[in-house]
């Protein structure tokens, strides 16, 4: 079961993102607080959104889709960019990651957006081999760059 998150998930949106970012090896990176989580998702001007894949049965929480609109200049139209999707270890293989994309790509479809994007570490192979048997493409010939921290902060202090 598929449904959209609402502000009584932060704390198992926060938990889940922690455990996401354990198993990609980076635990220390993961530094949202629910405060952040909640004004993000649920604030006036939300920026991002989130769905939750719940159990059939017992309605536990057992994964997560967090996303925002993009835009392509390209294809002059909005689309998603899928921040996060996460199924949690002991759940996978049950469809609950092929449902997130699919309630995603049927919001693409309902409001005429061209796109569904995300990233994905080289050394997942699981993830990598499940976005490919959906017709998932790697885009090889970009390269994403990110400005964290210091770097962003030097730049951004830098006089016009």
């Amino acid at each position: 079961m598929i449904r959209t998150a609402t502000a009584a998930d932060v704390p198992v949106l926060l938990t889940m993102i922690r455990e996401l970012a354990a198993y990609e090896k980076a635990p220390d990176e993961a530094r949202a607080t629910r405060e952040q989580l909640t004004e993000a998702l649920f604030g006036d001007r939300p920026a991002a959104y989130a769905h939750i894949a719940a159990d059939d049965e017992t309605g536990e929480p057992v994964g997560f889709a967090l996303w925002f609109p993009n835009f392509s200049t390209w294809r002059g139209r909005q689309g998603i960019y899928l921040e996060d999707l996460y199924v949690r270890p002991d759940r996978r293989g049950g469809g609950h990651g092929k449902a997130l994309l699919t309630e995603l790509a049927r919001i693409c479809v309902a409001r005429g957006y061209e796109r569904l994007e995300w990233s994905v570490l080289n050394w997942n192979e699981p993830s990598i081999r499940f976005y490919r048997a959906m017709g998932a493409r790697p885009q090889d010939e970009w390269t994403v760059y990110r400005l964290t921290d210091e770097p962003l902060r030097r730049l951004g202090t830098v006089p016009a």
